[in-house]
């Protein structure tokens, strides 16, 4: 079957798509998310019903049933160790598409080794081979976890992105319940359970390969690439690439922690639905489900609260909800009444345990809202020559992070600690862990600040975000109302926004604080410190060498009567030193509106002074604002008085 790229390549415009469901119309998504819900349905039908075999079923001296649990586990995850910077290699190097197909080939394979291994009358030979079968699908898994997150920022935009990883997140987590449902109820089945799960397997790896054969090409971003076979030597230099872009490294581990946290979880389950909640099996599958729709909710809210863009504001906003609600779940569940095994119905009738549900629910909800944006960031931020290679990093970073979670929780539950204070203690650490890291990336925080500004402070509406280039070097400049400006600036932009700006601001006790941490750039007039003068121009050209972008308030200083100040040269002395290192860097002209008059500007008259931050909230809650931008104006066009004309088009406009 021939397949063009045309729907690969050019992704429509964002506005074409109101939300991220829309995506699933569109054939450069749909067939992925389909392959990418299928595989991740019949791993874990596959791996449950294996394991419900071993536990009730199978009669086997060398795998007794205690440890089966652990030892399927153990088969899936090795491969990820073993093999991840191998696949990474083989995505970036190939096509992607063609990999895809590869894989779930690859997945038919098994399933059908597989099916002999369900069917078959002898136990140690089914036993050996479903054990084999574990493994080889966690090399499946392994091969396709670098492919699937490479592969959605060639077929999405930067507005997409947030969305189509949080369709994809809540697939996943919908696959795993309805694969460990299906594959729980069917294996039950008295005599033919087994038959029942080997064609199911088959079935469902074969609508996967029949849906990517429908993905468009993505064509390969490094296929020169020369594979290096030795596991541990190119997962040392993938790290190192990583690392060459802090945000990207220590995202991964954010995301590595994500999964350590989340692992204690699942793990308890069963334990604290037996011991703790003392309910049945349904009763630890109920407590599965509502852990996993929290999770695809939680997935499928980012673009919504996002924007439709990549907000790493999100992720202080899910940290701090996984500990809170993580700590309320030990309050919740300890020292419950000792009772007879309940059933689902008895279950729900106690009023107590629906607060364990609902904590349950928010943790993992929080948990979705602290992953995706993280997911999002890595894909946008990495190179596009070694993203998959970044990926497979962290795939084994994750599955380390998972070990240790596993042996860590064991250690504890040894040490005499009970669950909940495993929840306890989880729920504080990701407390202390959430802080460190927005600390190291204070650009999380940042964007977090800027996200309550702009949702909790203001009704802050943004008109021409598209005109905010996604990628390269080029400079924004405002109108300057208040001493927010340049948090609002940051919650329209998806990227970082490096500022020049007034070094007396640099002076104030919170605010000075908060612009030192975004590393803006202080200026002083030539007059009163021309080294200082000089530095904050080298600084600015150097912010555009690195291809970032630059915001200045031509003003030079806050407006004392709310009306657009005259412009000064500062902008023209930007762009003479970009053409002196050989760029070109577009100017995009912006204007914050119905500022004046807030808590942050100069509108309170103090001893004949006009001061700002005098009466909190003299406009009420949660006021409206705004912020228009304009499109670009190429450099050679740019001419202050002309500038301000359009500045000051667009605070009417």
């Amino acid at each position: 079957m021939s397949v063009d790229t045309s729907a690969l390549t050019a992704p429509p415009a964002a506005h074409e798509h109101p939300n991220q469901f829309a995506l699933l119309q569109q054939r450069r998504f749909a067939p992925f998310f389909w392959t990418q819900f299928s595989g991740a349905a019949n791993d874990n039908l596959f791996k449950f019903a294996f394991t419900v075999m071993v536990t009730y079923q199978l009669s086997v001296s060398w795998l007794p049933p205690a440890l089966a649990g652990l030892v399927i586990g153990a088969l899936f995850i090795l491969p990820f160790l073993l093999f991840s910077a191998t696949s990474g290699q083989l995505t970036d190097k190939f096509e992607k598409t063609r990999v895809i197909r590869f894989v779930k080939n690859l997945e038919v394979v098994i399933m059908l080794i597989a099916a002999v291994g369900f069917t078959s009358s002898n136990v140690n030979l089914q036993a050996t081979v479903l054990l084999a079968c574990t493994f080889l699908m966690g090399l499946h898994s392994t091969l396709f976890g670098p492919v699937k997150f490479a592969y959605l920022p060639q077929a999405l935009n930067e507005r997409e992105l947030t969305g189509g990883n949080g369709m994809v997140e809540m697939g996943t987590f919908v696959a795993i319940l309805l694969g460990n449902i299906v594959g729980g109820l069917i294996v039950a089945i008295p005599g033919i359970g087994p038959h029942y799960v080997a064609l199911s397997c088959v079935l469902l790896a074969l609508a996967g390969r029949a849906a990517a054969q429908f993905i468009p090409l993505a064509p390969a971003t490094d296929p020169g690439l020369t594979i290096n076979w030795n596991p541990v030597t190119e997962t040392w230099r993938n790290l190192k690439l990583a690392k060459q872009n802090l945000v990207v490294f220590r995202s991964m581990l954010g995301i590595s922690w994500m999964w350590f946290f989340g692992a204690v979880f699942l793990s308890q389950f069963p334990s604290f639905a037996k011991e703790v909640m003392h309910g049945n099996e349904h009763v630890a599958s109920l407590l599965l489900v509502v852990f996993s729709i929290g999770i695809a909710t939680g997935s499928l809210l980012c673009e919504v609260l996002s924007r439709r863009h990549v907000e790493i504001g999100l992720v202080p906003v899910g940290a701090i909800g996984m500990s809170v609600f993580a700590v309320d779940l030990y309050f919740a569940s300890r020292g419950l009444p000792p009772a007879p095994v309940m059933s689902v119905g008895a279950f729900m009738s106690h009023q107590a345990h629906w607060r364990v549900m609902m904590d349950l629910a928010l943790l993992s909800l929080f948990a979705g809202l602290y992953s995706v944006p993280m997911y999002a960031l890595i894909q946008l931020r990495s190179q596009p020559t070694h993203r998959a290679r970044i990926i497979a990093a962290n795939n084994i970073l994750n599955a380390l992070f998972m070990i240790v979670s596993a042996i860590l929780a064991g250690a504890l539950l040894k040490s005499g600690f009970s669950i909940p204070q495993i929840f306890l203690f989880v729920g504080l650490a990701n407390a202390v862990v959430g802080f460190y890291i927005f600390l190291l990336v204070p650009e999380y925080l940042l964007r977090f600040i800027a996200l309550v500004a702009s949702r909790l402070v203001y009704r802050f509406q943004v008109q021409g975000d598209d005109n905010i280039p996604a990628q390269d070097a080029a400079v924004l400049t405002c109108n300057h109302v208040s001493f927010v400006d340049p948090v609002l600036l940051m919650a329209a932009s998806p990227r970082p926004i490096y500022f020049v700006m007034d070094h007396r601001i640099f002076k104030m006790p919170v605010l000075g604080w908060l612009f030192r941490l975004a590393k803006a750039i202080p200026i002083a007039p030539r007059a009163e410190d021309p080294v200082a003068y000089e530095a904050a121009f080298e600084a600015a050209a150097r912010v555009l060498r690195n291809g970032d972008l630059l915001a200045i308030f031509p003003e030079g200083g806050i407006t004392r009567d709310g009306e657009l100040q005259v412009f000064k040269a500062g902008i023209m002395k930007i762009l003479e030193n970009a053409r002196r290192d050989g760029l070109s860097v577009p100017v995009i002209p912006m204007a914050l509106t119905n500022l004046w008059g807030s808590f942050f500007s100069r509108v309170e008259q103090v001893r004949g002074e006009q001061v700002a931050m005098v009466r909190p909230f003299r406009r009420g809650f949660f006021s409206r604002v705004g912020l228009n931008a304009g499109p670009a104006i190429a450099p050679a066009d740019v001419q202050p008085e002309a500038l301000r004309t359009r500045v000051a088009a667009l605070m009417e406009a």
